[in-house]
């Protein structure tokens, strides 16, 4: 770890709080789906309602929940939500029917919509400009290594004893989390412009407007983001059938999705690792270069796939493998520029946007997968992704100097203005 990073006391409170916080979501999500899919026998379509009750209101309220973690103290913010999710699978422990869980865990995606804008921002406030990238490299870090352990740990927890303990333990990770963010500091002093401090208070619908005026300020952050989320909507007509794609295998071992999603998860620990010690890098080329391994990935998954080639589970976890690093040159290089190139005050509500259209992109995604696939077929619809994939890192290269150079043009502008000022 950068040797900056590791004093820096309320850093690693938050990424031990975050650490603590993402394995219990990881936790609940196995058992939850344990406990509806196979205990209720419940139909496909209410479970995947499942997941979409915890999307949907990211989605949906990500622009303005990042407004309210500028406006509020953003650690009070973040203990109120951590609190009121452990309460919320409390409560699902003893959940007798479908409707309970869907409101259950409706209110906590609500939840999750102000923490996360929340925590960028008191990232941004904890952490000097110098350190951003690796910071954000191992939070994203910590969010891969989560996604491998949790679903192990409660796929282990759940068959050892049951469904309930497992909902205690989630629900004692929020409140562990609460009482380490009790620790972090006071909200740093903000400079406010000149003009804000004229101005008096600005309303909630002033700040809310503020936020999206700067994001369509920026060709960088709006190409950056607009990259992030076709990728990803494309990304995910094939990520959420790759079970689908295991099927044409006539030799595919039971356990070679578990294996994949395990190596994709390493793969994006790995381009962390990297990305956290070498900070010297051109953040939209690593995205275009990340977004073309993604391409090649699913391009070879496919044609193994189609070729029925054996050994699928050689290939399949290292083609998951690079498929989860190419990811980590995807999403991390963009959200640490994001947090460098945000005003602290601000850092929510953008962050809230970029969140937005990232769920958005995870819920449309799948449910056009699927009618894709049952349309014409898993393997065309893995050859499809992978090749809107390639064009758009393609194009993303042909313009790149001419995105570049009109970003830099916006930061002279800026420092001229402040110079000004």
């Amino acid at each position: 770890m950068e040797k900056g990073l590791g004093k820096n006391r309320g850093f690693l409170t938050l990424m031990l709080a975050q650490l603590i916080s993402s394995l219990g979501d990881w936790l609940s999500i196995v058992a939850i789906i344990t406990l509806v899919g196979l205990k209720w026998e419940a139909s496909p379509m209410e479970v995947s309602f499942i997941i979409l009750c915890l999307a949907i209101p990211m989605a949906l309220l990500g622009p303005f929940t990042g407004t309210i973690a500028d406006r509020l103290n953003r650690r009070t913010l973040m203990v109120v939500s951590d609190v009121g999710r452990g309460v919320l699978i409390l409560i699902l422990s003893f959940a007798s029917s479908i409707w309970t869980v869907y409101v259950c865990l409706f209110v906590i995606g609500m939840l999750s919509a102000v923490f996360v804008p929340a925590k960028n921002g008191k990232l941004k406030e904890l952490v000097q400009e110098a350190s951003m990238k690796s910071a954000m490299s191992f939070t994203s870090m910590i969010d891969a290594s989560t996604k491998v352990l949790g679903p192990l740990l409660s796929g282990l927890l759940v068959t050892a004893f049951g469904t309930a303990p497992v909902f205690y333990i989630d629900a004692a990770t929020f409140f562990v989390s609460a009482l380490l963010l009790l620790a972090l500091p006071k909200t740093v002093a903000v400079l406010k412009d000149q003009d804000t401090e004229e101005k008096g208070e600005a309303t909630f619908k002033e700040e809310f407007l503020e936020g999206l005026a700067f994001i369509k300020s920026s060709r960088y952050l709006l190409v950056g983001m607009l990259v992030l989320g076709i990728s990803l909507l494309i990304l995910q007509l094939s990520d959420s059938q790759i079970i689908v794609l295991i099927r044409e295998l006539t030799q595919a071992s039971p356990d070679l999705f578990g294996f994949i999603v395990t190596a994709s998860g390493v793969g994006m620990l790995v381009s962390g690792g990297l990305l956290a010690k070498k900070t010297d890098y051109h953040a939209l080329s690593l995205m275009l270069l990340g977004v073309f391994g993604l391409g090649i990935s699913f391009s070879m998954l496919s044609a193994f796939t189609g070729a029925d080639l054996a050994m699928s589970t050689v290939w399949g976890p290292a083609l998951g493998l690079t498929a989860g690093f190419a990811a980590g040159l995807v999403f991390i290089p963009f959200q640490a520029s994001v947090q460098t190139g945000t005003p602290v005050h601000m850092t929510g509500r953008v962050f809230g946007v970029i969140n937005s259209v990232t769920t958005t992109a995870t819920i449309i995604g799948p449910l056009l997968g699927g009618w894709l696939s049952t349309v014409i077929g898993v393997i065309p619809t893995f050859l499809i992704t992978a090749t809107l994939l390639i064009v758009i890192s393609a194009v993303g290269y042909i313009f790149r100097n001419k995105i570049e150079r009109g970003n830099l043009r916006e930061s002279k502008s800026e420092q001229a203005t402040h110079g000004a000022t």
